[in-house]
């Protein structure tokens, strides 16, 4: 990162109160070892690995961290079998044909060098990032790293440890202003020691039943206090029910406002029969669940 960028940022963020009370403004409330991650990988310069389970608040950290620099996100969803072509840039082979046939309509000479210009290119999202003039980093989110394969893995280590790619028939592209860049991963797999040598690292684990009412009255207004409080203890039990896919934040979220929807500011046994379907996604997981009782789960024994 330019040291230009860097004194502009550590005024705005000289500390990691700074950037908690900015991540707090966008609705993001980020704990102190998190918050002191997401610093360290503002200032530093240094990409940034986030793992945990599904719904802990990987990817609304890298949201949320855009909105609080007040820059853009560029986001890369990975998968099983993605190929650096798709991340990176790719040649607009529909409007290269075009030209060629306006060449051949028009008796123009057309070289191999014409058809690659910067008119032709297409930016994925690394490029992207890359390409970004400033005068705020972009947060580049290269989420779900963890589906990726080797091969990609390996192409990201050396992306980022440069900040630059090599186009071949543009050259080389570094970025001005290097991207503040977080991964996240699911840890469906391990990652190469190389990839995480490269990162900060911080791992992101379900927070407690308080923490987890104060964002919901955040993110769900039309909850009621009592409510949030009685959905996060109620997500809280249904972890402890070892279910397939266990409910995240983001489920804790949707309840709420599904609740609240209904017109209940409290979380009744009825209710939750109406809304299960928003916070348990497996036919083995509400069997699970009626076995339990909904009486033990709401806490309404």
């Amino acid at each position: 990162m330019s040291s230009d960028v860097s004194a502009g940022l550590g005024e705005r963020f000289p500390d990691v109160a700074a950037l908690t009370a900015a991540l707090d403004k966008t609705g993001y409330l980020a704990g102190d070892q998190l918050a002191a991650a997401l610093f360290l990988a503002v200032r530093m310069g240094q990409p940034i690995l986030l793992e945990g389970e599904p719904g802990v608040g990987k990817t609304e950290a890298a949201k949320s961290l855009a909105a609080a620099l007040d820059t853009i996100m560029v986001r890369l969803q990975c998968y099983e079998g993605i190929a650096s072509g798709e991340a990176l840039y790719e040649w607009n082979y529909p409007k290269q044909l075009l030209a060629i046939r306006l060449a051949e309509a028009t008796h123009e000479q057309m070289q191999e060098a014409d058809l690659f210009r910067e008119e032709f290119l297409l930016a994925r999202p690394l490029l992207t990032a890359i390409d970004h003039p400033g005068p705020q980093p972009a947060v580049l989110l290269i989420d779900e790293v963890d589906r990726a394969d080797d091969e990609f893995e390996a192409f990201l280590f050396e992306m980022l440890a440069e900040s630059s790619v090599t186009i071949p028939e543009l050259g080389t592209r570094r970025a001005a202003v290097p991207p503040v860049t977080i991964l996240t991963s699911n840890r469906t797999r391990d990652l190469h020691d190389a990839l995480k040598r490269r990162c900060l690292y911080h791992w992101i684990g379900y927070p407690d039943t308080s923490r987890v009412a104060s964002i919901i009255r955040r993110r769900v207004p039309l909850a009621s206090e009592s409510l949030a409080g009685e959905v996060a203890a109620a997500v809280a039990r249904l972890r402890g029910l070892e279910l397939t896919k266990p409910p995240g934040i983001a489920e804790a979220i949707t309840w709420a406002r599904a609740v609240s929807l209904l017109g209940a500011d409290s979380l009744t046994v009825d209710g939750a029969e109406q809304t299960l379907s928003v916070v348990v996604k497996y036919p083995e997981d509400e069997q699970a669940v009626r076995d339990e009782g909904l009486k033990s789960v709401t806490g309404n024994d």
